[in-house]
């Protein structure tokens, strides 16, 4: 039986994942709990550091025009060679920042991919059965308008994989719209993946407000 309670932190690129991972962070060792952390892509990584040159188009092409699974495949690895020392246990709560859910949303939504099958089973079968990396208990998915979302990624400042610009995801307002929907998707066929409704009359609530409306959720499932 799994020891470790494994929490996917998701949503579209500026919804806000890394402030509220933060918090729930802070919350659980406020409860005594031990947490480890994991964020994905890893840039300093093998694969993750050809994954920024693919999203920044650094190395002449662009993560938009290699096919779905090929582009999946690459996020996969860079969590396959992550999770190689992996020990369930070591924590009682393992938070991960954008996790496998994202890789089937954004390799499923691009302009190439519209015309096929989305990626969902595909990518869960790679990563959770074949690379057998941990599967989370829940999938948070954090509702955000793709313009307020915007308006946060240009806060961001500079990157190592992108300077101070948008990445090729980032800077389509098309793929963010799609990846949005795609998520509300994929929230509905599966049974462990609430979404955080972050907006209110069209501006961003409190991230203490947002905090707590996590809290409500991890408690549905014992966390």
């Amino acid at each position: 039986m799994k020891k470790t309670r494994v929490i996917a932190i998701e949503g579209i690129d500026g919804s806000g994942k890394s402030v509220q991972l933060e918090l729930l962070k802070s919350c659980l060792l406020a409860k005594n709990l031990k947490v480890a952390v994991r964020s994905f892509p890893e840039y300093s990584s093998f694969f993750g550091s050809r994954i920024g040159e693919l999203l920044s188009g650094a190395d002449g092409l662009s993560a938009d025009e290699v096919d779905g699974k090929s582009m999946a495949l690459w996020f996969a690895l860079d969590r396959w060679e992550n999770f190689a020392n992996y020990k369930d246990g070591d924590a009682d709560v393992l938070l991960i920042n954008r996790y496998v859910l994202s890789n089937a949303v954004y390799q499923s939504i691009r302009d190439r991919d519209l015309d096929k099958p989305d990626l969902l089973e595909w990518v869960f079968e790679l990563e959770f059965r074949h690379f057998k990396i941990p599967e989370p208990d829940i999938h948070l998915i954090f509702d955000v308008d793709p313009a307020a979302a915007a308006r946060n990624v240009d806060k961001k400042g500079f990157r190592d994989y992108v300077g101070r610009g948008r990445d090729v995801y980032e800077s389509m307002d098309s793929i963010q719209s799609r990846a949005r929907a795609k998520y509300l998707e994929y929230a509905k066929r599966l049974g462990n993946a609430p979404v955080i409704k972050c907006m209110e009359n069209g501006s961003l609530l409190p991230m203490e407000t947002i905090a707590a409306l996590v809290q409500k959720e991890i408690s549905r499932f014992g966390l």
